[in-house]
C-alpha cells in the first residue's frame, strides 16, 4: 500500500514523519526537535537519513498525559 492508497482509505501510517507529530501537537517542526532534544517525546525510529516516529508510542505518551521520557539518569548517560 502506498502514501497515495493509505490517505484514500483513511489507514494511519504506523511510522510518522515529524510533519505529522508536529500537526499532532499543534506545534511546529522546530518544537517537535526541541522536544525530542530534551527528552520530553519518545524516542524515534531512524530509516536510513529518515527520522520517524511510532504512531502507538507518540498515542500513548499523549494519554499518559505527555510525560518527560528520558530520566535525570538516562540524561546524563547520554552525556558521556
Amino acid at each position: 500500500m502506498n502514501m497515495k492508497e493509505s490517505k484514500e482509505s483513511g489507514v494511519q501510517p504506523e511510522l510518522m514523519p515529524v510533519d505529522d507529530v508536529a500537526r499532532l501537537l499543534s506545534v511546529s517542526r522546530r518544537t517537535v526537535w526541541r522536544m525530542r532534544d530534551s527528552g520530553h517525546l519518545p524516542a524515534p525510529v531512524r530509516l536510513g537519513g529518515a527520522i520517524r516516529w511510532r504512531r502507538g508510542d507518540i498515542e500513548n505518551w499523549i494519554a499518559s498525559g505527555c510525560p518527560p521520557v528520558r530520566t535525570a539518569k538516562a540524561k546524563a548517560e547520554g552525556d558521556r
